[in-house]
């Protein structure tokens, strides 16, 4: 019997943290569609060169290649007693379309841990980010602040802030996300597979909550 997890979560809700976490626990691979597309690209396989064209182009991949290296992917003998998915599906075409590959693996999407946080919560988390010019060392101003403001403690260089660490270009992004991913949320949640969780709490807290709903 193989599982199947869709992990979703807006951006700063500590999406790749639990990820990371459930696939220890679990012993299921971790299936980042951004680290999955990076990879084919950088070893120029068929579907990655394929997915740069249109990138080079400024276009969205179409679904049936993203759709092509999720198989690809699922079929590696790693995957053989399922696989968290993370990034994909984002829409419900992507989500239907997912059904029927799982079907050909003999398997469905069984949890859809959905974590959420207010838009507050995630605006303070994701723009008090400030990084290190000399090596990228991340600091945040209210969770791990610098000993002194504006210098990094690991090398002393000048700390900056990157233009989507930004408030208004986070409070964009999260504002996208949502609008984005309703429909999606609707479709697992009509489904009965959408379980939410309370991201804005410590993350130990989370995995109990994640690790509760996967009856782990």
């Amino acid at each position: 019997m193989r599982t199947y997890i869709v992990l979703l979560g807006p951006p700063g809700v500590g999406k790749g943290t639990q990820a990371e976490l459930i696939a220890k626990t679990t012993g299921l691979p971790h299936i980042s569609s951004g680290d999955l597309f990076r990879e084919n690209i950088k070893d120029a396989t068929e579907l990655g060169t394929q997915a740069q064209s249109f990138m080079n182009k400024g276009e969205l991949v179409p679904d049936d290649l993203t759709i092509a290296m999720i198989r690809n992917r699922l079929s590696q003998p790693d995957c053989s007693q399922g696989a968290l998915l993370d990034g994909f599906p984002r829409t419900t075409v992507q989500a239907e379309a997912l059904e029927k590959l799982l079907a050909e693996f003999g398997g469905k999407v069984n949890f859809v841990p959905y974590i959420t946080a207010s838009e507050s919560t995630l605006v303070e988390r994701l723009s008090g980010r400030w990084t290190c010019k000399a090596q990228g060392h991340i600091f945040h101003e209210k969770y791990n602040p610098p000993k002194k403001p504006g210098v990094c403690d690991v090398d002393g260089s000048e700390l900056y802030q990157r233009d989507d660490d930004k408030a208004e270009t986070v409070t964009r992004r999260i504002q996208v996300y949502f609008k984005q991913t309703a429909p999606l949320i609707a479709y697992y949640r009509e489904r009965g597979s959408l379980s939410e969780i309370d991201g804005a709490r410590p993350i130990e807290k989370v995995t109990a909550d994640l690790l509760a709903v996967l009856g782990k």
